[in-house]
């Protein structure tokens, strides 16, 4: 890790295309610049067949006009809709209505009186029934996936909107003619409806605590800056109230190519990937982007206190306003967040707070934005402590770094850990990817990027006691997120939006050329894992390797064959450990030791098997194993510090009964397994309270002489062997025998949670037949084809036809041991007064399977490419073999699940779903405000049991 300095040079290819990469650049990427202003960034990574593709356009919801808050992220919905050429059937007549409905949303966005809002509402909703004739719905989705592409999706954010895609490469050329189609020209097709999927969105973040928090924030923050005043998702009464000719504008403004990127980072060819980027992209036209006056934030100059109301547990944010990204200020800030909070526990928020149990917890970070940023910390009292009692507890962290009272040690391996980070997310196509979109976004160059590390390196911690006294005053924004009703909820009536057609059969030319266009298949690649796993033996253990090809660090794992089944309160044993040191290291100073030689450590209990592993560079690998076996074997129960952690543990359980998302997992959970489940099996206060600390330790201390296996991976074997054994007790005792959980017959029941909540989720759980391997083609391909992703039947029948909700979706799972049932789940979340005609869409559809052939196909040949060209590598060689075990399939049985897609019909997915989905019995879990729950509908879902959160949780 010896710091080398990065320098841009530039060059010209074969072909005379300039470009300029950064010498020392592992990464050897290229940066190109077209004469259109389209800058293109290329990479190679050979780990599959694919290529990680990313279209960062330079503006979000920052540029957003401010009386149409919300376009950015609202256009960047609509991009999925297709164009003059793809998405319809007969583009002049389809054109004249929807120009209708542009002039008539002008019309609606002008009118104050509500009555003749609705009337012109109704019209809109009339033209758009007329134009939805010509409309072929997700046609964009349809191509795309023909190619075999994963991951398609986009975000908006603040200055940023960005596309992705994962293709494999031979589909490189088709995928580039689709994209230049898209970026070519917007078509606002479907407009109504896909709005009021966007705003179903937006009562989802209603319901999402961290965003009221975030927002108020933010406002705080930035009280004239778009970053505080502009959310991502719009204002409510600009997001019914939208300007179709606002968001061409924008599009013609901002969507120009010397505004947008290509990263493209993966299996290619630099110089054929360049001209063909070329072919595609190089012909559309420069422009000039429209002037943007600077908005400069005057200092924060006092402490500006907010308070918000939610029914989650307490918390109080506090946030310091920072210069923007990659400024002296920003990096800085950074630091200081790694001395109060790191990834090695060893911060003085972790060691003086979270270690000792102060409070439930406290965390800092730091956001950097194109223009400003911020430093914050997040705080959760425990229940006798006050939001002002946790305020003062972490700036009493924050004077000590004022006052320099850190270690030396500390700045080192921050920076060493930086650079340990670094080396990890630069290792997959993804991970360059996403780094190269980033400095695109914030304006920075990759030299930039490359040489930070030299810069953080360069910091002294006179620098950072400097920059704590001069940065932290009483400038700063606390944010209490108090307990109570959140009575700033927007509720909006259905606006009764007329189903509009699917149009499922129809195909567009520019689709069906793109069909027809033949590519080369990839070929499959299988793996046999004898081949690709070294195995040994050393004092009875089994030892596994894989080889790291990529770079230094390594990972070694003791992966013991028992989990919480084995011992329910095996993971509660693991979570007490970290509060706990051994006679020659205090809790504290382990945490420190790790943190030095920059090896990480990790716990993680299933209920049949407990996964114990360290992760760092390879030549402190043997440090980290000493280390945690040592604390493992000599660690030192402590009574008072047990009896902290047993409030800890049950003030957190008492924070999961108030948060939704918890709440939602365990009521599903109910319904499909009842109240004797893994779930809801825990160790209760009474035995938590009377239990002595040595109950837990004494599991640490013997968990070593259980049978477990080791795998290694890295470079090294014969050197790891050499120093292993010595590190391996004889094993002498046995693996206890597991508890059997019920696994009940579902259906007939609704269970009911009442939350205060915008909108109402309701999700059911049936349990299907046992599982078997044979049909996870299959299962493959239904998924695909009937509930999950943008060109599903659910999908477009719940959200693109009817806007009955933003998320809606069915899940076959497959079980993963053999044995044991699999689940069907289905999903919706949506307006109160929408979810029952949901459900009913929902039923219609899963009454009986519709039959689109030209879906299925689609379908079947995405599943057939991504398999092809999808490689196992790195660590997943050998977990893969784990999960098969369970499974009892000892080969990679991708090939299987290939070659039954390759002869897999519609008849096929219809006799499986006949046999194995339609006679399920559903249990139903709905959670949402009791008032808003229509009980006659609901009470012909099932038998009603409004269920208290002790039924759900176990406690």
């Amino acid at each position: 890790m010896t710091d080398i300095k990065y320098k841009e040079t530039n060059h010209t290819d074969i072909n005379h295309y300039e470009y300029t990469t950064v010498n020392h650049d592992e990464n050897n990427v290229r940066i190109y610049t077209l004469k259109n202003g389209l800058k293109v960034f290329l990479a190679q990574n050979f780990d599959a067949p694919r290529i990680q593709t990313f279209i960062p356009v330079r503006t979000g919801s920052n540029n957003d006009p401010s009386d149409n808050t919300g376009l950015a992220h609202y256009l960047e919905h609509m991009m999925f809709k297709g164009t003059s050429k793809l998405g319809t059937q007969n583009w002049e007549k389809e054109k004249e209505l929807l120009d209708q409905i542009s002039d008539l949303y002008e019309e609606h966005k002008a009118e104050q009186d509500s009555e003749k809002k609705k009337k012109i509402y109704k019209k809109i909703d009339e033209v758009s029934q007329k134009a939805s004739q010509y409309a072929i719905s997700n046609e964009y989705d349809k191509a795309i996936s023909s190619l075999g592409a994963s991951g398609t999706n986009a975000h908006t954010w603040f200055d940023e909107t960005v596309y992705k895609n994962n293709i494999p490469n031979n589909e490189l050329e088709k995928w580039l003619k689709i994209e230049k189609e898209r970026f070519s020209e917007i078509v606002l097709r479907l407009f109504h409806t896909e709005l009021e999927s966007v705003y179903e969105e937006f009562n989802r973040a209603q319901d999402n605590d961290t965003r009221l928090v975030n927002y108020e924030l933010m406002s705080a923050l930035f009280p004239t800056h778009p970053n505080g005043q502009q959310t991502t998702l719009g204002k409510p009464e600009h997001l019914k109230n939208p300007s179709m000719k606002a968001i061409h504008k924008y599009f013609d403004e901002y969507y120009v190519p010397n505004n947008y990127a290509m990263v493209l980072v993966g299996d290619l060819d630099f110089e054929a990937t360049i001209q063909l980027v070329d072919q595609y992209f190089g012909a559309i036209p420069y422009r000039e982007l429209p002037e943007k006056i600077p908005i400069i934030e005057q200092p924060i100059t006092e402490i500006v206190e907010r308070t918000v109301k939610s029914p989650t547990t307490p918390r109080v944010q506090l946030a310091w306003r920072t210069d923007s990204y990659g400024t002296r200020e920003a990096m800085l800030a950074d630091i200081v967040v790694n001395i109060l909070s790191n990834r090695g526990e060893a911060g003085l928020l972790d060691l003086h707070i979270n270690q000792t149990q102060k409070m439930l917890w406290a965390q800092a970070f730091s956001v950097g934005l194109k223009q400003y940023g911020y430093f914050s910390i997040v705080a959760v009292p425990k229940e006798t402590q006050t939001l002002e009692d946790a305020t003062k507890m972490v700036l009493e962290e924050i004077e000590l770094i004022k006052k320099g009272d850190f270690p030396d040690w500390m700045l080192p391996a921050i920076i060493n850990d930086f650079k340990l980070q670094r080396m990890k997310g630069l290792e997959t196509a993804e991970g360059l990817a996403t780094n190269l979109y980033d400095i695109y976004i914030k304006g920075r160059s990759w030299e930039q990027e490359l040489n930070e590390m030299n810069e953080y390196a360069n910091f002294t911690k006179e620098d950072v006691i400097s920059f704590a006294n001069t940065f932290f005053k009483d400038n700063y924004v606390v944010v209490n997120k108090e307990k109570g009703v959140n009575d700033k909820l927007v509720r909006v009536e259905n606006p009764g939006i007329t189903p509009i057609k699917i149009n499922r059969e129809a195909q567009s030319e520019f689709l069906q050329k793109i069909l027809s266009e033949k590519t080369e298949d990839i070929k499959p690649e299988f793996i046999d894992y004898k081949k690709e796993i070294a195995t040994d033996h050393i004092k009875g253990k089994k030892l596994s390797f894989v080889k790291n090809k990529y770079n230094d660090i390594a990972q070694v794992h003791f992966i013991f064959p028992f989990g919480s089944d084995h011992d329910r309160d095996l993971g509660i044993s693991t979570q007490f450990l970290q509060y706990l040191g051994t006679e020659d290291f205090s809790p504290e100073d382990l945490k420190k030791e790790f943190f030095k030689i920059g090896v990480s450590n990790d716990f993680k209990t299933t209920n049949n098997q407990l996964l114990i592993s360290l992760s760092g560079l390879e030549e402190n690998i043997e440090k980290g194993i000493s280390l945690l076996q040592h604390w493992m074997t000599h660690v030192l129960p402590d009574q008072e510090i047990y009896n902290q952690f047993v409030g800890t543990i049950l003030e957190n359980r008492q924070a999961m009964k108030k948060d939704k998302g918890r709440i939602m997992t365990a009521l599903v959970n109910y319904a499909k397994l009842g109240n004797t489940s893994r779930f809801t099996d825990v160790i209760s206060k009474e035995e938590l309270e009377s239990s002595k600390a040595e109950a837990f330790t004494d599991r640490m201390k013997q968990l070593f002489k259980y049978p477990y296996q080791v795998f290694f991976y890295g470079k090294d074997f014969e050197k790891f062997k050499s120093y292993i054994g010595q590190y391996i007790e004889n094993e002498s005792l046995q693996i206890p025998e597991p508890k059997k959980y019920p696994e009940p017959a579902t259906g007939g029941n609704v269970y009911f949670i009442s939350y205060d909540m915008v909108q109402m989720e309701m999700s059911k759980a049936g349990r299907g037949n046992l599982v078997n391997p044979s049909n996870f083609g299959k299962i493959n391909v239904f998924n695909e084809y009937f509930g999950r992703g943008l060109s599903s039947i659910v999908f477009q029948e719940i959200r693109e036809s009817k806007s009955l909700a933003y998320s809606a979706y069915v899940s076959y799972s497959a079980n993963a041991e053999i044995n044991h049932p699999d689940y069907v789940v289905t999903y919706i979340g949506t307006q109160p007064d929408k979810l029952m005609i949901a459900v009913d869409t929902m039923n219609e559809l899963m009454n009986e399977l519709p039959e689109v052939p030209i879906q299925f196909e689609n379908a079947k040949n995405a599943a057939l490419k991504q398999i092809a060209s999808t490689r196992v590598t790195r660590n997943n060689i050998f977990f893969n073999t784990l999960r098969l075990k369970k499974l009892n399939i000892e080969h990679d049985f991708r090939k299987d699940i290939y070659e039954q897609i390759q002869k897999l019909q519609f008849k096929d997915i219809k006799q499986f779903y006949q046999t194995d989905i339609q006679s399920i019995d559903f249990n139903t879990a709905i959670i949402g405000k009791k008032e808003n729950l229509d009980m006659e509908a609901v009470s012909k879902m099932g038998t009603f049991t409004e269920v208290s959160l002790k039924d759900i949780f176990g406690h």
